[in-house]
């Protein structure tokens, strides 16, 4: 639900229809509070077309109707709470468990020996037991700060060159970001990343179709306790399969279908590979794609050893983890060197 009011509200902005897109947001984030995943696009996307008319006029009429619009949305879904401030309390403890620390030692099994989730926090656990030196408080700070850092430049490109393309890229970059570095995450949550891969899968299918397979092969190990490895099998083969046969994802892995022209112009000179780019990118893609048949094939049939029980499901997490940093990186770059943002920007003066 949540999800599909945050695609309302994609579709709002996509018209100029700043209104009723706040709305879809304000609903889509009262619903589900991971919905924070997309809310500094949305906020400095609407800010930076606010600067953009000019804050002595036209912008400063539409960022009051927004802040209305925003404030009375939250008024009416927080009204049947705030009969009383105890109440009001124990929401947002419910929403926000900090004392839990940074994440669950394991969603699916019991004794939980390990955490088996696909973000920075669990994948370095395995070699710093983060949990049992820091306190629950310093570890709030600590994710709140790297995660902070790891959205600002997207956040400030964004804010001083607002358009619709540029947005989407952010909602990407800011949600894989949440993702990776922020507090008490699920393994589901990846899917907050993937819905705005799909609204870019146009621009950029190669990346795209293999951020989606990496997705749903971080989702392995849960995926495996619910009984769905037929389910798996068959939907990743048939996804690769249609995006190959209708993107014909194999023959854009160039600098300029990667979205990477601007930032390989920029190295001109200093990095000699790029001309053979294109052979490193299918090359890598087809060492990802094998690593994770074979890791998958090994999760389902093959008893791990007793010394080490969750030997394959924390190799899905750790080569998932290290596959979304890559993103990570890759994305900023596209967000941050993208030219076209600066044309588009015309339109929305």
């Amino acid at each position: 639900v949540s999800l599909g009011f945050t695609l309302w509200g994609v579709l709002y902005l996509s018209y100029d229809w700043d209104l009723l897109g706040s709305v879809a947001f304000c609903l889509a984030l009262n619903y589900k509070q991971m919905e924070l995943y997309h809310s500094l696009p949305f906020f400095c996307y609407l800010l930076g077309k606010c600067f953009k008319k000019g804050l002595k006029g036209k912008g400063l009429v539409l960022l009051t109707k927004i802040a209305g619009t925003v404030v009375v949305s939250f008024a009416v879904c927080w009204l049947p709470f705030c009969t009383d401030m105890e109440q009001i309390m124990q929401v947002l403890r419910r929403l926000f468990p900090i004392d839990r620390g940074l994440f669950e030692a394991c969603m699916f099994s019991s004794p939980p020996p390990h955490c088996k989730l696909a973000n920075i926090w669990c994948s370095l656990s395995i070699l710093i037991k983060i949990k049992n030196i820091v306190s629950p408080q310093t570890q709030l700070k600590l994710s709140f700060a790297v995660t902070f850092l790891s959205l600002l430049p997207t956040c400030i490109k964004l804010t001083i060159q607002p358009s619709l393309r540029g947005f989407k890229f952010a909602l990407v970059s800011c949600a894989l970001s949440f993702f990776l570095f922020s507090f008490q995450v699920h393994e589901k949550s990846i899917l907050l990343v993937s819905v705005p891969v799909c609204l870019i899968i146009n621009e950029i299918p190669f990346m795209a179709t293999w951020f989606l397979l990496v997705s749903t092969f971080s989702m392995l190990p849960l995926l495996l306790k619910d009984g769905l490895l037929l389910a798996y099998t068959v939907t990743m083969l048939a996804f690769l399969s249609v995006c190959m046969a209708s993107f014909s994802i194999f023959e854009k892995t160039s600098a300029e279908d990667l979205q990477l022209k601007p930032f390989s112009l920029s190295l001109k000179g200093y990095v000699s590979w790029f001309k053979s780019f294109p052979k490193i990118v299918r090359s890598l893609f087809l060492l990802s794609v094998t690593l994770m048949g074979i890791l998958s094939v090994m999760s389902a049939a093959v008893h791990p050893p007793q010394r080490l029980p969750d030997l394959f499901p924390v190799s899905v997490s750790i080569i998932s983890c290290l596959h979304f940093l890559l993103f990570l990186v890759y994305f900023n770059v596209v967000i941050l060197w993208d030219s076209k943002n600066s044309r588009s920007q015309k339109k929305i003066s």
